[in-house]
């Protein structure tokens, strides 16, 4: 990818209800690489489908963009294993990098891969185990947050699901 679609990747604009905005490129299938404007909405949506279709188990979308100044959104799914938790992780890296060609600016895992985060600016992703999921409860601790509806962010990602 050039450097004019790479310095587009970064640049983040807000629009009129103060939802941040992200110029990216889409890689489709073919190979094309086209200029889309997505929102941390959409982004969020897409990592939720992508984790759904690997798998991935209670997947939730948190709204945090009016409480706190760490991301506009979670998105959080559990696992059954700590191999998969990995898996999951890795794939979510995997595909967002062929479809936006964009790499997280941070990442943590415990050292047993029981929770994984991909830190993507606008949109946070927390794949657990189901048992620290249980454990660090998260969803209560951001209680106050909005949680995106599950058919909400299957019908804003279904252009990028594998099982069309």
């Amino acid at each position: 990818m050039d450097a004019n679609i790479s310095a587009l990747n970064r640049r983040m604009s807000k629009d009129k209800r103060g939802s941040r905005k992200e110029m990216s490129g889409i890689r489709l299938n073919d190979g094309v690489t086209i200029l889309k404007e997505i929102t941390s909405d959409k982004f969020a949506s897409v990592i939720a489908r992508i984790l759904d279709d690997k798998q991935g188990k209670d997947i939730k979308i948190l709204n945090i963009s009016n409480i706190s100044v760490l991301a506009d959104y979670f998105v959080i799914c559990s696992s059954e294993s700590s191999t998969h938790v990995k898996s999951l992780t890795g794939y979510v890296r995997e595909k967002i990098k062929q479809y936006f060609d964009r790499i997280p600016i941070g990442e943590e895992n415990d050292a047993k891969n029981r929770w994984n985060l991909l830190d993507y600016g606008d949109v946070i992703v927390h794949v657990l185990h189901k048992e620290e999921r249980e454990t660090y409860a998260i969803e209560r601790f951001w209680n106050h947050a909005f949680s995106m509806d599950e058919n909400e962010w299957k019908s804003k990602s279904e252009e990028f699901s594998d099982y069309k």
